[in-house]
């Protein structure tokens, strides 16, 4: 290759190359003087070859088990291009399947010619499905901001929702359409999640590159999971390249807010059953789209924002689709579910009524849920919890079609009395607030918890304030550091598990991550106990190494995986009481002194927290006394949290004329 000497890399790709961190190839770099010198980038953001690179890791011995394709991605990377490096690697899908038949391929240099054919045997040696994978990732994780994805957990949502709502068999096997496919992830969802005969899948994508790489995932699932793909390079709307064609299920994650999606040319189209669409709103264009595709008693479920819901342009066609029954139920998202991710996006769930002398009349009532209450704020940007906002939706949906007694909080069924009026406007949040008032009977038993709580606050109240303190005495601390090195206690630091690492049938244990704690404590995650680096045990001191985060606690219960910045202190009973350890390194000034920087993103330093120097025998008094603070101290934030929203409660229902006339 001519150009191979010349690809580039940073520090941070070498780390993940050799399977370390930055800091160890740091380390490298100062100590080994035959260390490839660096061909670009600043002093701050260095730049080495690739080449020279890879021969200094193998004849150093610092190469882990990793396979070839770790070399591959930084050679696509550094074709530049976003178009020539996706096409490529989609080129690499179809030579790795079929490396002796030659089609018509891309008008690639001699240099992508040569890449291509290097990735495709990488790939034939490694395993060819995993190989394309691993590239299309890279690919999606260097140019996300060009793109708009859609997330694994939302589109198997999408396609379990499709699936439970769809009315009737599907005789010989079942069709999808994705008329705005991206690389093709509703599909892989649904051929995850379907286990039919056979599934078709109609996909179309208006981007070369995308439409590609769609393709060459869907030819994998073809030969291991018995999908039919037919892929359409096309601009949907105004190209439909399987008009007349219908299907059972459709799934859409369509671009937003598009002005110049087809207005002028398409007004007499005979998609728009419901009335044309506004030129400000082709989102309802992609709605009818999909109600024009869906066989009688298909369902289709499209991402949407939430300004479509209540947008005055779009309220006659909202009203139609209500009138015939088209549209069934809206899901309010949690902010993160899928780009843009600050926004609380919405799902809308669509249904063509079946024909036949026993039709049924469309049903008078929406099925409306506000599932924003799942969103799990992230360090950078919030996740939802998704095996939360899946259990409400599709527990939910249970209601779609009879009057359920019980419906999950947040949820409601709206007649369509009520939304027909001048606005028509879907947004769940609007009736599930006042859907979801607490009865009497209610507010009364949350008073009662109330009072209990306060009851559990005066006696920790009263037992903590006649501590009598020393104050004077400075006694003689050490630090987790010293503690270590002394044999009192282990101490292992937490990782995230392997992203390949997947649960099966086998032990899987909950993992716990920063954001889990900014969030509600509880973990969000199971993984593989094998796969888990660092896993706490009954009795172990976990510690947070992140000023916003900062805590320190005695693990209480089953084993526990442990995530980035969660750290695990191990004590020797004989010498540390781990209640007693807990509770030194809780101590807020012990934080501030330990940490990097004033700020909340700030991290601590673990070996740097101190720990008071006492016999065992004494550190008992501590420790009880520790546990008693820590108790007050959730007591307080659970009255706190439990006032604050009888205060809301009461107030609603006082502003609607709540007292005795």
């Amino acid at each position: 290759m001519s150009a191979h000497d010349a690809v580039p890399v940073s520090l941070a790709e070498i780390a993940r190359l050799a399977g370390v961190g930055r800091a160890a190839v740091s380390n490298w770099r100062r100590r080994h003087d035959s260390f490839p010198g660096r061909i670009g980038g600043t002093d701050v953001s260095p730049q080495f070859s690739l080449a020279e690179v890879e021969r200094w890791l193998r004849e150093n011995g610092k190469l882990k088990d990793v396979g070839g394709r770790e070399f591959l991605w930084p050679r696509f990377e550094a074709l530049g291009s976003r178009n020539e490096s996706g096409l490529a690697i989609a080129e690499t899908a179809r030579l790795m399947r079929s490396p002796e038949t030659r089609t018509s391929p891309p008008a690639f240099s001699p240099h992508v010619r040569a890449l291509v054919d290097r990735a495709a045997q990488v790939g034939r040696d490694e395993g060819p499905r995993e190989t394309f994978e691993f590239l299309l990732q890279r690919w999606l994780e260097t140019h996300v901001r060009q793109l708009s994805t859609t997330p694994p957990q939302l589109a198997s949502l999408m396609v379990r929702i499709a699936l439970a709502v769809r009315l009737g068999p599907a005789h010989g096997g079942l069709t999808l359409l994705d008329p705005a496919s991206g690389t093709g992830h509703l599909a892989v969802a649904a051929a995850q999640q379907y286990d039919g005969p056979e599934l078709e899948v109609l996909a179309c994508e208006r981007d070369p590159a995308l439409a590609a790489l769609a393709a060459g995932r869907l030819a994998f699932l073809a030969e291991e999971h018995g999908v039919r793909p037919r892929i359409a390079t096309a601009d949907t709307l105004r190209g439909d390249p399987f008009a007349g064609e219908k299907a059972d299920i459709a799934l859409c994650n369509p671009p937003f807010n598009e002005r110049d999606w087809g207005y002028e040319e398409l007004a007499t189209d005979q998609r728009w059953a419901h009335g044309l669409p506004p030129r400000t709103e082709p989102e309802l264009a992609w709605v009818q789209h999909l109600l024009a595709h869906i066989k009688p008693g298909g369902a289709a479920v499209i991402v949407l924002p939430p300004a479509v819901a209540s947008r005055k342009a779009g309220r006659r066609i909202r009203s139609s689709l209500l009138r015939t029954g088209a549209l069934g139920a809206v899901v309010s998202l949690p902010p993160g579910s899928a780009q843009p991710h600050s926004v609380s996006l919405q799902l809308w769930i669509l249904r063509a009524p079946e024909q036949g002398p026993s039709t049924a009349p469309p049903s008078q009532h929406v099925l409306l849920m506000d599932a924003t209450r799942f969103a799990r704020p992230g360090t950078r940007e919030p996740s939802p919890d998704w095996d939360g906002l899946g259990s409400f939706v599709l527990t939910s949906m249970a209601a779609l079609d009879q009057v359920a007694e019980d419906l999950p909080e947040g949820a409601v069924r709206v007649p369509l009395l009520e939304l027909l009026d001048d606005e028509v406007d879907v947004t769940p949040g609007r009736y599930t607030a006042v859907a979801n008032e607490p009865s009497r009977e209610e507010l009364a038993r949350r008073w009662n918890h109330f009072d209990s709580l306060l009851s559990e606050l005066t006696d920790h109240s009263r037992h903590l304030s006649r501590l009598v303190l020393d104050d004077g005495t400075s006694r003689t601390a050490t630090t987790v550091g010293d503690l270590v090195k002394a044999g009192a206690l282990t101490l292992r630091v937490g990782q995230q598990p392997p992203d390949s690492a997947a649960v099966d049938d086998g032990a899987a244990v909950p993992l716990l991550t920063i954001a889990d704690l900014l969030h509600d404590g509880v973990p969000g995650a199971v993984v593989p106990a094998g796969s888990a680096p660092a896993i706490a045990e009954e009795g172990d001191v976990l510690v947070a190494g992140v000023a916003r985060a900062f805590r320190a606690w005695v693990h209480e219960g089953p084993p526990l995986a442990v995530g980035p910045q969660l750290h695990i202190l191990r004590v020797d009973p004989e010498k540390l009481d781990a209640h007693f350890l807990a509770g030194c390194l809780y101590a807020p000034t012990n934080s501030r002194q330990a940490g990097t920087h004033a700020s909340s993103s700030s991290r601590i330093d673990i070996r740097r927290l101190q720990v008071l120097q006492l016999p065992l025998e004494k550190q008992t008094a501590y420790a009880e006394t520790f546990r008693r603070l820590r108790a007050f101290e959730e007591a307080l934030a659970t009255a706190s949290g439990s006032g604050t929203s009888l205060v809301g409660d009461m107030s609603d229902r006082l502003a609607g004329g709540g007292l005795p006339a």
